[in-house]
């Protein structure tokens, strides 16, 4: 491991040396992929290195048409701005205290919760009724208990007889019905 990337993502060749390669989890990691898109930050860069990787194993590439570009999203949203992970993350106000080094579990967290204020935001000031709930986040909103409501028994919406008899009037004066033709191939 080169000690410039060791320094940036904190992987020493020695934490590595036991770890499975590629090879070895590549059908998990396609399995637990599924046909989702992949979301990425600089999505060019990060499908080089797994296309590159899924060659080598001989398995067919995945491409950039599989990728969202956060990155991309970011420049359209925010021209002229800084759009690395860190500057979107201020930007949100998204809590990074707890990054280091650049770490892809991390990363892909973060990640997530810029995906989605680009993609529109979470929304949590967004007031309905004359409630004024503010979350700090989206789990403290769930975490709120519900009042249980008094269950009231269902009303009775069946038709009348005279209503029955006034629908069935109407369909016959309906010429080469659709559900006719429907009825008859069954």
């Amino acid at each position: 491991m080169p000690p410039e990337a060791e320094a940036v993502h904190g992987l020493s060749e020695h934490f590595l040396s036991d770890k499975p390669e590629f090879g070895e989890v590549v059908e998990a990691l396609l399995e637990f992929f599924g046909d989702a898109p992949l979301i990425a930050h600089n999505a060019p860069f990060d499908m080089s290195f797994l296309d590159w990787e899924l060659r080598a194993c001989g398995r067919p590439h995945l491409g950039i048409d599989r990728a969202i570009d956060t990155l991309t999203m970011a420049r359209m949203r925010h021209p002229g701005a800084k759009h690395s992970l860190d500057a979107l993350c201020t930007r949100y106000g998204i809590d990074r205290s707890h990054r280091v080094k650049h770490g892809a579990l991390l990363d892909a967290q973060l990640l997530a919760q810029v995906y989605i204020e680009l993609s529109g935001g979470r929304q949590i000031g967004l007031e309905l009724g004359s409630d004024k709930a503010e979350f700090e986040s989206v789990s403290d909103r769930d975490a709120i208990a519900i009042p249980a409501r008094e269950v009231r028994p269902p009303r009775p919406h069946a038709a009348s007889p005279e209503e029955l008899m006034r629908h069935v009037a109407f369909l016959d004066r309906i010429s080469d019905p659709l559900w006719r033709s429907i009825l008859s191939a069954d």
